[in-house]
């Protein structure tokens, strides 16, 4: 049955909307947002989070609700408070200055991201210059760039590779920021090694697992849409990317925070819409946008198939409670999706 809108007489358009999967939140989100909240259950507001503690409005604005206070810098921190290190990980000198002035701190970083730290470090170590490949700005890359001793060179482009001019061409390594596109950093990892063979890196990505399942769901969703939403903050490098790979694929996509920044002249001709999310947004922003949808048109919904992902993150052992047959909560560990 053809429905009608509730204040007007005018036949919907049928529309066909569809969800891929995975979308939204990763583990590391969820950890970094976990912490956050049994820091203030445990110690009571304030606490201190210096940056966002991800890339979210919603979820900072929600935070901030219940007691969190989101600082630039560990100097906005009063001496001997309680601060929260974000999710894209700090310097080692964000670390001084939060041992100066005596802040307990709780450190939310990625794991992956400290794998990435610890790349970069044990090549240093090894006496080869770091190349990272990441986006200038961003605070994992500055992050990163602050746990390495010496000068990092930073690149983002395969035409960067080429004005590269290394202290010791045979002398190299490489790491990368873990929420760049699967396949630029695979040319730019390319482009490094046919200039400077002897360069090593990584055996494995440094691209996380939820990246590169949010960009593999992606590309199956554009094969069936007109056009594509994706959910997330204008400055989450992950959201941005879920965009550039619809664009890059022929399909007409849009990064919006949630449903309130769509606009009815990007459906003009449209039969299939897709929406996603980038691994910093929750699940409700995106059925915020489906129930929009709905009230907008005469909307079919499609889940399609994907990876079901099953990776989790210790919290900080503080957080983590002995059970009476003898294990931690939240002592899963990584598992394997």
């Amino acid at each position: 049955m053809v429905r009608t809108d509730p204040v007007t007489t005018d036949v919907k358009r049928p529309i066909r909307v569809v969800l891929p999967q995975p979308r939204g939140f990763c583990a590391g989100v969820v950890r970094a947002i976990d912490i956050v909240e049994k820091a203030l259950d445990v110690y009571g507001a304030p606490v201190y989070v210096r940056h966002e503690i991800v890339h979210n409005k919603h979820v900072v604005d929600s935070l901030r609700q219940k007691g969190a206070l989101f600082v630039e810098e560990v100097d906005d921190i009063p001496i001997g408070a309680v601060a929260v290190f974000s999710a894209h990980g700090v310097s080692r000198r964000v670390e001084d200055d939060a041992k100066f002035r005596d802040l307990h701190v709780i450190d939310a970083t990625c794991p992956l991201v400290i794998k990435v730290h610890n790349e970069a470090r044990r090549y240093s170590e090894q006496g080869c210059q770091i190349i990272l490949i990441g986006h200038e700005g961003h605070p994992e890359v500055e992050g990163t760039m602050g746990r390495v001793e010496g000068n990092v060179l930073l690149i983002s482009t395969v035409e960067e590779v080429d004005a590269l001019s290394p202290a010791d061409p045979k002398k190299l390594a490489y790491v990368t920021q873990t929420t760049l596109s699967v396949d630029d950093t695979r040319e730019v990892v390319a482009a490094l090694k046919r200039r400077f063979p002897d360069i090593v890196g990584p055996s494995a990505e440094d691209i996380c697992y939820a990246t590169q399942n949010r960009q593999d769901a992606v590309k199956k969703l554009i094969e069936q849409c007109d056009l594509v939403l994706v959910i997330g903050a204008q400055n989450s490098s992950n959201s941005n990317r879920l965009r550039e790979i619809c664009e890059s694929g022929g399909t007409r996509s849009f990064l919006i925070p949630d449903a309130d920044a769509i606009k009815l002249e990007w459906f003009d001709g449209v039969n299939t819409v897709g929406v996603t999310a980038g691994a910093s947004a929750p699940e409700i922003l995106v059925q915020g946008l489906v129930k929009r949808l709905d009230q907008l048109f005469d909307m079919t919904v499609v889940n399609l198939d994907g990876v079901e992902e099953n990776v989790t993150f210790r919290l900080p052992r503080e957080f983590r409670q002995v059970r009476t047959d003898g294990r931690m909560d939240g002592d899963r560990g990584r598992t394997k999706n």
